[in-house]
């Protein structure tokens, strides 16, 4: 590859703020709803429950930090991308590495739906007379995000990075503006409903599960890893790096906004917008920040449009997914990926009529079976690998361990009736696809000794039947063609016997062939029926029968029209024989050999001295 084209690829790739942009918006913007999910769990229990989310917050920051510093030392092991599914399928073995990508791709096609269904749900509380039509706004945002993905990642990191540096400056903005004050710019309700639980462990551990949620999407970046300039690895682990940070600072200083204010949910109002109207008032401000965090909800779907056609490629190098997959655009996207990605939630978005409520039990349960894992592999990788300071990072992975495996349990066990059984569920269907198509995989390439070395090619026996109509330069272009296929060639040509100068018809065109000479036998063959398809299938079942040839190839010259339009004006011939031929022959080998209107009009001068036909070209004896 030349040096220009590896430059302009590597253009293509995502930089560090690039990468926060196209890959972090679901972990950055999850602070507009993680710290809320902990209070909601939390003031069930009344006022002395609710004094607990800061210490809840700092420890769901310590998982974060392990998180982080694992996935750091997964970019280094793992260059080539995958996060939990690379880790899993080294250290862990297949089983447990599929489970770890169908958990990821279950929470990804989940985190485009939430995402897109929360960001027009807010566009919609503040403009109620669209409400009626929110499914429809849910399909077109998902399908510009599509779009804008299918564009380019590069090209979408650019578009994504305005608004995402606009919520991290936002968020700054209301954390340093409540902590010079002493009490908030407007009053805040305080109202808590009466105590129905006792603040146990139980309690503070749903709370923290329910937290955890603002942890979702930070292995996207480990999983993405090729997508990111020279060097990968450093600009990866810096990116990831700087997502912890940022995430970490926003979660403790929106924490303990909330803490010092004692603020709890209110009904018509989010959390965050409380702290944000203590912080500033209701400003001008207060409704700019709104709204970059309703863009920043909506654009959070783009995470999963990073993450899962890259893990989907990975699937696919490994044959647990069709190949397609794998395949790259020529902006280096993964469009099969990009395209199953949308339409699978768009019928998620359809099936919820694009009610958050209806998606949210089903979010954030498989992202933690993939955490686990992950982290129960990178403890293996350092006990295996044993280099220095091994014990520790061990530690650190084994804690992280414990940690995301409690958060699986309890966000299963608490959700489960509320449609977490639905994963449940799918996870495994999906594995079991996986080992389906690799069964498939590894049966066809034992079919056709993928990996042996083959038996020397030998020349063998070959006949090539090309069905003509008339003469025309299309008619000797297909003979010409045939002629290099193989030594024996038959042309062959129906006619009507219902029709009344049927005898004048073969008789003529047979004069024409002759008169031609092109050294080729001419078969004609009779349909009483008006098709073409049966005699010329019957007549091919009878070479088949025959078995003297051990190859036998049809080739069909059609014309391909200069313009779309063109093709109602053809009587789609080629297209009619070919599906006849497959379902009627068992091994023909069918070749449609198209020419465009143009090319042949341009030959037109040379058809006046056509050469003459190779010499070797024998003709059959008459059958």
């Amino acid at each position: 590859m030349s040096q220009g084209a590896q430059g302009e690829q590597e253009r293509e790739r995502l930089t560090v703020l690039g990468g926060l942009a196209a890959l972090s918006l679901d972990a950055l913007s999850s602070v507009a709803y993680g710290p809320e999910a902990i209070l909601v769990v939390l003031v069930a229990a009344g006022a002395a429950a609710v004094k607990y989310s800061l210490p809840i917050t700092g420890a769901i920051v310590l998982l974060l930090a392990a998180l982080v510093i694992s996935y750091q030392q997964v970019i280094e092991a793992f260059p080539n991308g995958g996060g939990a599914y690379a880790v899993s399928k080294k250290h862990l073995g297949t089983v447990p590495s599929l489970v770890a990508a169908a958990s990821l791709i279950v929470d990804y096609v989940l985190n485009a739906a939430v995402g897109v269904s929360a960001g027009v749900e807010a566009l919609t509380a503040a403009f109620p007379a669209l409400y009626g039509a929110r499914v429809w706004l849910c399909l077109g945002v998902l399908a510009l995000i599509t779009g804008v993905n299918l564009w380019g990642v590069a090209e979408s990191a650019r578009v994504f990075a305005v608004p995402t540096i606009a919520f991290i400056v936002s968020i700054a903005v209301v954390i340093v503006a409540g902590a010079l004050r002493g009490h908030p710019a407007v009053p805040l309700g305080h109202s808590l409903p009466s105590v129905t639980e006792t603040v146990g462990t139980l309690l503070i551990l749903k709370a923290f599960a329910s937290g955890c949620s603002a942890l979702t999407g930070v292995e996207a970046i480990a999983n993405s890893v090729p997508q990111f300039r020279v060097p990968r690895v450093r600009r990866a682990q810096h990116t990831e790096l700087w997502l912890g940070v940022l995430l970490g600072a926003m979660l403790l200083g929106l924490g303990a906004l909330i803490h010092r204010w004692n603020v709890v949910p209110q009904p018509g109002t989010t959390v965050l917008a409380q702290v944000t109207a203590g912080a500033i008032g209701h400003g001008a401000l207060f409704y700019i920040i709104q709204l970059i965090t309703l863009v920043l909800l909506s654009l959070a779907a783009n995470t999963s449009f990073g993450g899962l056609p890259v893990l989907a490629g990975l699937l696919a190098h490994d044959n647990f997914l069709p190949h397609v997959f794998g395949l790259r655009a020529d902006r280096r996207v993964f469009r099969y990926g990009v395209g199953v990605l949308a339409v699978a939630a768009a019928l998620l978005l359809i099936a919820a009529r694009g009610d958050t409520q209806d998606l949210v039990p089903l979010f954030a349960v498989g992202v933690f079976v993939g955490f686990t894992l992950s982290q129960v592999g990178m403890v293996r990788h350092w006990h295996s690998e044993r280099s220095s300071g091994w014990l520790t990072r061990a530690w650190i992975n084994g804690i992280g361990a414990v940690l995301t495996f409690a958060a699986t349990v309890i966000e299963l066990g608490s959700k489960f009736l509320e449609g977490a059984w639905l994963v449940a569920v799918v996870i495994p269907l999906l594995v079991l696809m996986f080992l389906w198509v690799r069964r498939t995989y590894t049966r066809i390439g034992r079919q056709l000794g993928i990996g042996e070395v083959p038996a020397h090619p030998v020349k063998r026996a070959s006949l090539v039947v090309v069905p003509v109509a008339g003469l025309s330069r299309l008619t000797a272009e297909g003979i010409s063609a045939a002629l290099s296929l193989g030594e024996d060639v038959i042309a062959v040509t129906v006619v009507f016997t219902d029709s009344d100068d049927e005898s004048h018809t073969d008789v003529a065109f047979r004069q024409e062939w002759n008169e031609w000479r092109p050294e080729v036998q001419l078969v004609t063959l009779r349909s009483a029926h008006r098709s073409i398809a049966k005699p010329i299938v019957s007549y091919l079942q009878s070479i088949e029968a025959e078995d003297k040839y051990h190859r036998l190839v049809v080739l069909i010259p059609e014309v391909q029209p200069a313009r779309p339009w063109q093709w109602l004006l053809h009587n789609q011939r080629g297209l009619i024989l070919d599906r006849a031929i497959r379902r009627g022959t068992q091994n023909v080998v069918l070749c449609r050999l198209r020419y465009r209107l143009g090319t042949l009009a341009a030959d037109a001068a040379d058809a006046r001295a056509t050469p003459q036909l190779p010499a070797t070209a024998r003709r059959l004896p008459p059958r």
